[in-house]
């Protein structure tokens, strides 16, 4: 969300609350509709999963509503690392759906519509909930990538406005959380890598909670209440061809291009580089789970390839002490094995192939330029 569309739906915010807390509370008529709204995946690092939100119409109260819980603002001080500390805060705005319709359209993404087949009392509690959501602390949250994000925070409120846990996930339960994100990161490779080397552990685990917006959709199309679906047939307010980014650079050729060139140079200074940064790397992989509260960072295994020991290996080649060069090699070498034995049944083993391979031979090289000469005696 830019700043001038965050500027109009505070102000909107802000009108729509004085109503409320100073009128008379809205009392919804039969027209009311409420539904679920999905939007498409984007090419911004922000909108490559979609987005989630509610919209509550009803012609009799002129009132065209949508509350979404994705929003946050680039100006908050330190927004970087308070990104990555884990501590972001998010929260929920209210969009007159002409202005919500605006954006969509001009990033242009589709937009998907499925109206809640429910009684007009949980209708009402519905909008009373996300009113008093907004005029709360409740509207803040702090932005968790798989456990508390806009599509989570929907199926909470609606859960709790029905009164029962009826939207769950039974799908695709059998898939980890990273075999089911990898996919959405085809055409973005240097994401796709990013976020392969810096997830730990967790996102390993079954997914078992629905935390993007199309699992939602689809779950919705399945789900009954009072004996029958939840919702209507999904209808498509805005279609737009998915545009395939065109970059150069962020494909797979120059990853393997670069690591080509590491190969074929041949030079000691080259390699040192790459050894530099694979050690930084691990020496970050290894303590941001300390640091961050994002339970994705922490146990990252991908240690075992982007080692620490590295910058050690360095400092021993500066000093020239073959033995602990060797030493070094070899233990990294045997690191890349479990590294491997461990990748076998994960999404990302084919990306991380190269970079393995670019270790193995710079290592054995290594090896092979440290070992003693062996005396022949004639």
């Amino acid at each position: 969300m830019n700043f001038t569309s965050l500027k109009k739906s505070l102000l909107f915010l802000l009108l729509f609350i004085c109503l409320n807390n100073f009128g008379q509370s809205i009392i919804l008529s039969e027209k009311a509709r409420a539904s679920v709204i999905t939007c498409d995946t984007g090419n911004e690092s922000y909108s490559l999963f979609g987005h989630t939100a509610i919209r509550i119409t009803d012609s009799e109260n002129n009132l065209d509503v949508v509350y979404n819980y994705g929003a946050f603002d680039f100006r908050t001080p330190n927004f970087v690392a308070k990104f990555a500390k884990g501590d972001l805060q998010y929260f929920a705005v209210a969009n007159t759906f002409s202005d919500f319709m605006s954006q969509y359209t001009y990033e242009q993404r589709s937009v998907f519509e499925q109206e809640l087949i429910i009684p007009l009392s949980y209708k009402q509690k519905l909008f009373d909930n996300l009113t008093a959501v907004l005029s709360s602390n409740e509207s803040y949250y702090t932005y968790k990538f798989i456990d508390k994000n806009c599509t989570s925070m929907v199926v909470d409120i609606l859960n709790k406005t029905l009164e029962s846990e009826i939207i769950i996930k039974d799908f695709d339960t059998n898939l980890t959380y990273r075999s089911i994100l990898f996919p959405y990161f085809d055409n973005f490779f240097y994401e796709q890598l990013g976020t392969s080397i810096i997830f730990g552990t967790k996102v390993d685990e079954p997914s078992n909670h629905i935390f993007l917006p199309f699992d939602l959709h689809k779950s919705l199309q399945q789900t009954h209440f009072k004996n029958q679906l939840v919702c209507r047939e999904s209808k498509t307010l805005l279609e737009f061809k998915k545009q395939t980014p065109n970059s150069w650079w962020n494909t797979i050729y120059t990853y393997l291009g670069f690591l080509g060139f590491i190969l074929v140079s041949n030079n000691k200074r080259v390699d040192n580089f790459y050894f530099l940064i694979m050690g930084f790397l691990g020496i970050f992989f290894a303590t941001v789970g300390f640091y961050s509260f994002h339970e994705e960072l922490s146990n990252n295994y991908n240690v075992l390839l982007f080692n620490p020991t590295l910058i050690v290996l360095l400092y021993f080649k500066l000093v020239k002490n073959k033995k602990w060069i060797i030493n070094l090699a070899v233990f990294n070498l045997v690191l890349i094995g479990i590294y491997l034995i461990v990748m076998l049944n994960k999404a990302h083993l084919l990306i991380l192939i190269p970079l393995m391979l670019t270790s193995l031979i710079l290592l054995v090289k290594l090896i092979f330029q440290n070992r003693k000469p062996i005396s022949v005696v004639i």
